[in-house]
């Protein structure tokens, strides 16, 4: 007993230790401490944000039109613009706080609002596409159809984000940079062009984008509504299970997809610093260019050289996959453009 009581003193001291602490640090900033808002209120708020009402689907049109006019034209700040006035954030958080406090009928809403918006957003897109008739596929639409677990944690950290914004009043004004950071409306735009092109790579990898982001933002945004007390675990365990399941599922192919892009990453460096250093080819010629992407398992390496005319023979292409297959020690198809050099010289006279 008396080890215990000491126990329980030392305890006691420690904790106000640690209070004399904090408010020798926050001193008269106390008053600047934020409190959660009340569950009424945050109910409130976003039952109108998942409200499918014309305003909603008006902004979330525009913001469709805009990001695929942007896409289309390679214009990031344009993309970003777009990301800014989509109202879709809203209806997702409020599935995130419908699951963290198991309200069946908001999650209802939500998810309604969500699905029609979703639905909204890649038709106008379509159309939008379509009547342009650009079929183009920039580095702006590329970059949206190939996900990794990179996007992943990044819709985590926006969730996460989003729902605390929620929660405090004082950084409500946070909010429009969540949007920012995690693409919402962009790969519904590109699932939109994709549809217009009548491209099934393109609208299958930004639909797994919107997907992932969609599953980061929910799972990060119910962990953030139980941590501020809002809801129970117990009542939003079966959303959290199949929230996880989801991320697992989504995180096969993003892993794959990352575990690629450093395949392709090191192959870059690798295939560059053999090319300019190794390759006989490179004292007769300029390298340029150097592309990679696999497929299949198949390193396919595009290099583009610039070189006089009759420099670069069928023989050379040859001997430079058979030594590039060498040092990687790996398959590889190998594709070789010649940009030409003509030299024209008029002698001076006298």
């Amino acid at each position: 007993m008396p080890q215990r009581h000491r126990y329980l003193k030392f305890l006691a001291r420690m904790r106000r230790q640690k209070r004399k602490l904090w408010l020798s640090n926050s001193g008269d900033w106390q008053w600047l401490v934020s409190k959660p808002t009340p569950m009424a209120s945050l109910n409130r708020l976003l039952w109108r944000e998942s409200v499918p009402s014309l305003s909603f689907f008006v902004m979330l049109t525009l913001s469709g039109v805009i990001a695929t006019l942007g896409l289309l034209a390679g214009s990031t700040a344009t993309v970003i613009g777009a990301m800014i006035i989509a109202p879709l954030m809203g209806p997702i958080i409020g599935i995130a706080y419908a699951i963290a406090v198991s309200n069946r009928r908001l999650m209802k809403r939500a998810g309604m609002t969500l699905l029609w918006g979703t639905l909204v957003t890649v038709l106008s897109s379509a159309l939008i596409a379509g009547l342009i008739g650009l079929q183009i596929l920039n580095d702006e639409i590329l970059l949206r159809t190939e996900p990794t677990l990179i996007d992943l944690m990044v819709a985590m950290a926006a969730g996460a984000a989003g729902a605390f914004a929620k929660s405090r009043k004082h950084v409500a004004d946070a909010f429009p940079g969540v949007a920012i950071s995690v693409a919402l409306v962009p790969p519904l735009s590109v699932m939109g062009i994709g549809l217009a092109q009548l491209d099934p790579e393109v609208f299958s990898g930004s639909t797994l984008l919107f997907a992932t982001n969609l599953t980061g933002i929910i799972f990060s945004g119910i962990l953030v509504f139980l941590w501020q007390r809002y809801g129970n675990l117990a009542r939003a365990q079966g959303g959290i299970l199949l929230s996880t399941l989801t991320m697992v599922l989504i995180g096969i192919p993003l892993g794959f997809s990352l575990n690629n892009l450093l395949v392709q990453a090191n192959s870059r460096e690798r295939v560059d610093r053999l090319i300019r250093n190794e390759l006989p080819l490179s004292d007769r010629a300029l390298l340029q260019n150097v592309d990679l992407h696999q497929d299949r398992g198949l390193l396919k390496v595009t290099l583009d050289f610039q070189a006089p005319p009759h420099t670069i023979t069928a023989v050379d292409v040859q001997q430079s996959q058979i030594f590039l297959e060498e040092q990687l020690e790996q398959p590889i198809d190998l594709t070789l453009r010649v940009i030409l050099i003509e030299e024209f010289s008029v002698p001076s006279t006298p």
